[in-house]
This record gives structure tokens, sequence and C-alpha cells, in this order.
């Protein structure tokens, strides 16, 4: 077996996976909003339980295990941009993520089983320039796989509720991915909404250096 290097703090990764045999591992608006709702309480060390919990998104969360700089979320994979904030943070939080969307999954479609295909991938991004790339690699899914149009890049993804490009696109917004993304534990790559759609338009059309799912 393939041992995991260690996530260091202050270093930054990219984690993504796919349904198993490709499957959709989000099949309705509940499924991606669920998936949303665990990506902020799973950011803890405190144990959570949502039956009990009406919005999720201003639970006090006073040991976050990770930052989150960038997420989207596809019909049958994810993808997250994250750096640890604690020793085994990485991996304490997506084994709570992904064992607490495949409990509920699960229940709602009455299977059992894996639902994403193996261990999540990760990526090291250990250059400045891949670092910032990811950002939009991360927030263009939606348009790369022709959910979101191609025709008005921009508007498609406004329109495209599933990722942190609000975030960087309308920061000043109460949006939930405010509650998601730490932008601060990020270098500090946008200085302005110009400055982060410039760097999406320079990108859309550039050769993949990422794996597609």
């Amino acid at each position: 077996m393939v041992t995991r290097p260690p996530f260091a703090e202050k270093e930054f990764y990219h984690i993504f996976n796919r349904g198993t045999e490709k499957r959709l591992v989000f099949e309705d608006l509940y499924d991606y909003w669920r998936f949303l709702k665990l990506l902020f309480v799973c950011n803890n060390t405190k144990p959570f339980n949502l039956k009990y919990i009406d919005n999720p998104f201003v639970v006090d969360r006073q040991s976050p295990l990770v930052a989150i700089g960038a997420y989207c979320l596809m019909p049958n994979h994810f993808h997250i941009l994250l750096t640890p904030l604690q020793e085994k943070g990485v991996a304490r939080f997506m084994q709570k993520l992904i064992t607490g969307y495949t409990m509920y999954f699960n229940t709602k479609n009455s299977r059992s089983g894996a639902l994403f295909q193996g261990r999540y991938k990760v990526r090291h991004a250990t250059d400045d320039r891949y670092l910032k790339y990811l950002f939009s690699y991360i927030h263009l899914n939606p348009v790369r796989s022709n959910i979101a149009s191609q025709k008005n890049i921009l508007s498609s993804l406004d329109a495209y509720p599933f990722s942190s490009h609000h975030e960087y696109c309308y920061p000043a917004n109460e949006r939930i991915q405010k509650a998601i993304v730490s932008k601060e534990s990020f270098p500090y790559y946008f200085d302005s909404e110009t400055a982060y759609v410039n760097e999406l338009n320079d990108w859309i059309h550039y050769t993949e250096v990422e794996p597609q799912y």
C-alpha cells in the first residue's frame, strides 16, 4: 500500500474525488446543499448532528481543522482547495465529510457501500503559479463540463450556486460561501473582483494541467 505523505500546515492541497464507477453523487438540489452544509460543520473538532441544527452556517466553530480556499461541486465529483490548520486536520476533516455525506446519500437512496471512488485524490500545490491557477481551474469546472454556458462565462458561473466563485466575484455579498471559505489563510492573489475575472478569462482556454473528472 502506498503511504500518503503527511499534510503540512501552511501548505496548500487540491483534493478531489468522483463517484464510484463515475456515478452521480449529487442527484438533486438537496444533495448539493447537504454537502455544502457538511463542508462547514465537518470543519470542526467538535461533534455535530445536522438533525438538530436549523442553520448550520451560524454554528460557532471554535477549532476548525482546515481552511478552505475554493471548492466546486459537480454532478459526479467535487474539488476542494484547502490548507491544514491542525495536525492531521485534513485527514480528520475529509473522513468526517466523506463518511457524513455517504451515510446521508445511502440512507436517502436505500443503498449501501462506498459512494466515492477509493481514497480521495491529492495534488500538493508546491509553487505560487500553480496555486493561483487552481482558483480558476476549480471555479471553471461547470464551464469546462458544459454545465454552464461558454458564451457568457461570468454570467454562467454567477448562476451556478455550488462553488465558491461568488465569494471572489462578489465578496461583499452575504452568502454561505463566506461562511465556508477562509480567504485570509491563502495568498492575496486578487485585489479586486476585476482581477479575479481577468484571471478566469486568462485560463478558460488554457491546456489542462489537472486531471479531468
